[in-house]
Protein backbone atom coordinates (compact mmCIF):
# COMPACT_ATOMS: atom_id res chain seq x y z
CA UNK A 1 0.00 0.00 0.00
CA UNK A 2 1.14 3.63 -1.02
CA UNK A 3 2.45 6.03 1.67
CA UNK A 4 1.73 9.00 -0.79
CA UNK A 5 -0.74 11.23 -0.73
CA UNK A 6 -1.93 14.35 -3.77
CA UNK A 7 -2.19 17.94 -2.68
CA UNK A 8 -3.72 19.74 -5.03
CA UNK A 9 -2.83 23.45 -5.64
CA UNK A 10 -3.91 26.51 -7.65
CA UNK A 11 -0.11 27.02 -8.76
CA UNK A 12 0.12 27.36 -12.75
CA UNK A 13 3.71 29.27 -13.12
CA UNK A 14 6.38 26.99 -12.70
CA UNK A 15 9.14 29.55 -13.08
CA UNK A 16 7.47 31.17 -10.21
CA UNK A 17 7.49 27.90 -7.77
CA UNK A 18 10.99 27.35 -8.41
CA UNK A 19 12.29 30.42 -7.40
CA UNK A 20 9.81 30.53 -4.64
CA UNK A 21 11.30 27.18 -3.29
CA UNK A 22 14.28 28.56 -4.06
CA UNK A 23 13.74 31.62 -2.07
CA UNK A 24 12.56 28.85 1.33
CA UNK A 25 16.17 26.84 0.81
CA UNK A 26 14.50 23.73 -0.66
CA UNK A 27 16.83 22.13 -3.12
CA UNK A 28 14.98 20.35 -5.78
CA UNK A 29 15.83 18.34 -8.66
CA UNK A 30 13.99 18.47 -12.27
CA UNK A 31 13.82 16.08 -15.56
CA UNK A 32 12.53 16.38 -18.49
CA UNK A 33 11.42 12.31 -18.45
CA UNK A 34 10.45 12.66 -14.74
CA UNK A 35 12.47 12.02 -11.50
CA UNK A 36 11.46 10.13 -8.96
CA UNK A 37 10.02 10.83 -5.04
CA UNK A 38 11.12 8.87 -2.62
CA UNK A 39 8.48 7.52 0.50
CA UNK A 40 8.24 5.13 3.17
CA UNK A 41 10.77 2.03 2.83
CA UNK A 42 11.78 3.32 -0.60
CA UNK A 43 8.75 3.62 -2.37
CA UNK A 44 8.55 5.66 -5.55
CA UNK A 45 6.67 7.88 -7.53
CA UNK A 46 7.35 9.84 -10.78
CA UNK A 47 6.59 13.64 -10.58
CA UNK A 48 8.40 16.65 -12.82
CA UNK A 49 10.00 18.07 -9.81
CA UNK A 50 11.36 16.57 -6.53
CA UNK A 51 12.17 18.78 -3.47
CA UNK A 52 14.08 17.54 -1.45
CA UNK A 53 12.66 17.49 1.97
CA UNK A 54 15.07 15.24 4.27
CA UNK A 55 17.56 12.52 3.27
CA UNK A 56 15.12 10.20 2.61
CA UNK A 57 12.04 12.11 2.16
CA UNK A 58 10.90 14.16 -0.95
CA UNK A 59 7.91 16.09 -2.10
CA UNK A 60 6.91 15.99 -6.05
CA UNK A 61 5.47 18.12 -8.20
CA UNK A 62 3.11 17.16 -11.27
CA UNK A 63 1.75 19.20 -13.43
CA UNK A 64 -2.28 18.73 -14.22
CA UNK A 65 -4.47 19.76 -16.60
CA UNK A 66 -5.66 22.72 -13.62
CA UNK A 67 -1.70 23.54 -12.85
CA UNK A 68 0.75 21.52 -10.83
CA UNK A 69 0.05 19.48 -7.87
CA UNK A 70 2.39 18.30 -4.53
CA UNK A 71 2.83 14.71 -3.72
CA UNK A 72 4.82 12.86 -0.92
CA UNK A 73 4.91 10.86 1.89
CA UNK A 74 3.61 13.29 4.26
CA UNK A 75 4.23 11.51 7.41
CA UNK A 76 7.71 10.83 6.61
CA UNK A 77 8.60 14.42 5.29
CA UNK A 78 7.01 15.36 9.15
CA UNK A 79 8.70 13.23 10.87
CA UNK A 80 12.20 14.10 9.27
CA UNK A 81 11.55 17.41 8.58
CA UNK A 82 9.52 18.31 11.18
CA UNK A 83 6.96 20.18 8.38
CA UNK A 84 3.40 19.12 8.19
CA UNK A 85 1.66 18.75 4.77
CA UNK A 86 -0.43 21.65 5.61
CA UNK A 87 2.61 23.73 6.38
CA UNK A 88 4.53 23.08 3.06
CA UNK A 89 2.06 23.81 1.02
CA UNK A 90 1.11 27.51 3.17
CA UNK A 91 4.54 28.15 3.17
CA UNK A 92 5.33 27.52 -0.52
CA UNK A 93 1.88 29.06 -1.79
CA UNK A 94 2.83 32.35 0.17
CA UNK A 95 6.45 32.72 -1.35
CA UNK A 96 5.10 31.68 -4.38
CA UNK A 97 2.03 34.50 -4.45
CA UNK A 98 4.99 36.55 -3.84
CA UNK A 99 6.39 36.00 -7.12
Amino acid sequence: MSHFTTVETKIKDLVCLKQALKDLGYEFTEAEQGVEVRGYLGQKEKADISIHASKTYDVGVKQTANGYEFVADWWGVETTRGVTQEEFVKTVTQRYAYH
